[in-house]
């Protein structure tokens, strides 16, 4: 049977038959697919009381949703439960200070949940997940992380998750959209690297020959020139050791590789004046190339200014967010 199949099918069963109120009687309750077999139910008070019920096709090991501010693993607080071969059902919110199982902290969150206690329960084929929030206003728009896993928890630490996803959710239309994949560049960014070590190094190769030829007396401009070749060396061994995305490390990753980079084309364009002046260039080999300089620095400008503002347009999380640790 095919999982839009199994998740109308789903949608059709009765919860207060085998769920307690308030989970089994939820009043103008939304009933939403939104991965896999996952599907959403939820039911939202005017006094911002959230209930929410998870369920999806079970056989062993855990489920679990998400709630984070960016769509990170990385500081995320989430609800995960099992049924145990005993038929017993555990829950329990859990925070995501980092991706290996000892990060993972049970009983530790910040998610405000209610009174009421959450309950994991299996109908059948089926494992329902169900708990309750409470927030100062309305809950909108929230970017929700859905994971699962076959495998047990090993003395209530999670496994690793066999496949998870990020979706943002309205909770105010009862709509999930997927959150935008960032493409894979893998391939553009190991040519950018590639391409630029190598027109370094066949720079260096040819002031070497030059070198050789000429025996100049320039030390400034050949140790620019070693600079920049270490410093290309380093932007190439970096990609390798590049943390994974979610990582809290990756953006001191990105603020060294951008530094470098940076630093690395301002020496660049300072060894090609000390060339010219040093090789007695021509008035137009001098003006051409302020030019082209010119022309760079204005390029890098503008597209540096669209890259921020198109930080401050990205949609954030309302203010209504605001968890309370338990």
């Amino acid at each position: 049977m095919k999982t839009d199949e199994i998740s109308r099918l789903l949608v059709l069963i009765n919860l207060a038959e085998f769920l307690p109120p308030p989970y089994g009687g939820l009043e103008n309750m939304v009933c939403q697919p939104v991965w896999n077999s996952f599907l959403l139910r939820y039911s939202q008070s005017k006094d911002n009381v959230i209930t929410i019920v998870l369920s999806t096709i079970y056989t062993s090991g855990w489920v679990g949703i998400g709630f984070s501010r960016d769509g990170m693993m990385i500081n995320s607080s989430f609800m995960a439960g099992w049924v145990t071969p005993a038929g017993h059902g555990k829950i329990k919110q859990y925070y995501v200070e980092g991706f290996t199982p000892s990060k993972i902290i049970p009983d530790k969150g910040e998610l405000s949940l209610t009174s009421v206690p959450p309950l994991i329960y299996r109908q059948g084929a089926t494992v329902y997940l169900a708990f309750q929030l409470k927030y100062p206003t309305p809950l909108k728009t929230q970017p929700m992380l859905l994971a699962f896993s076959t495998k047990y928890p090993q003395h209530h630490h999670l496994t690793a998750h066999e496949d998870k996803t990020t979706i943002k959710f309205d909770f105010s239309s009862g709509s999930p959209f997927a959150v935008t994949a960032t493409p894979n560049n893998y391939n553009s960014s190991k040519t950018h690297g590639v391409l630029g070590f190598i027109l370094g190094l066949a720079g260096v190769v040819l002031g070497i020959q030059l070198n050789n030829k000429l025996q100049p007396d320039i030390p400034g401009h050949q140790g620019i020139g070693i600079l920049i070749l270490v410093l290309s060396t380093l932007q190439v061994l970096a990609f390798f050791v590049r943390p994974d995305i979610d990582s809290k490390y990756r953006k001191y990753w990105n603020y060294y590789h951008s530094w470098v980079g940076r630093t690395a084309l301002f020496f660049g364009a300072l060894n090609i004046v000390l060339g010219m002046h040093y090789a007695g260039a021509g008035q137009g080999w001098k003006i051409s190339y302020e030019f082209i300089l010119a022309s760079t620095m204005l390029a890098c400008i503008i597209l540096e200014m669209l890259l921020r503002l198109k930080k401050l347009d990205e949609p954030t999380l309302p203010s209504n967010y605001a968890m309370n640790t338990i």
